[in-house]
């Protein structure tokens, strides 16, 4: 098991995916149709099928991509050193996203 998560480390900073998620042009994506068509239309469908729980999984999604991005969070590391009186709200943000996502998923089936 361990060769196996030691290829797979190998393999994502071979692929330097961390880099590619850092690099996201937030602003260049929701301007591209070729992403924006298909988003909007997820979101229509979810609406006519009123699965509202879709809805909140994709909100909680951007909410959680948008809040990593602030500077809120950019300080809670600074020179190396991670800023402790950040931990608490950000693993509040983290742990009530979870909770809401154990909530929808497994709690309350439709």
């Amino acid at each position: 098991m361990p060769d196996f998560l030691n290829r797979a480390i190998e393999w994502i900073h071979q692929t330097q995916v961390l880099e590619q998620i850092q690099a996201v042009d937030v602003s260049g994506l929701f301007h591209n149709p070729y992403f924006l068509a298909p988003f909007i239309c997820v979101i229509i469908y979810n609406l006519y099928r009123q699965t509202f729980t879709n809805l909140i999984i994709i909100a909680i999604g951007l909410g959680l991509w948008y809040f990593s991005g602030t500077d809120y969070v950019r300080g809670a590391v600074i020179d190396g050193q991670v800023q402790i009186s950040k931990i608490i709200p950000l693993a509040g943000v983290g742990i009530g996203s979870i909770g809401v996502l154990v909530y929808l998923l497994f709690i309350r089936q439709d």
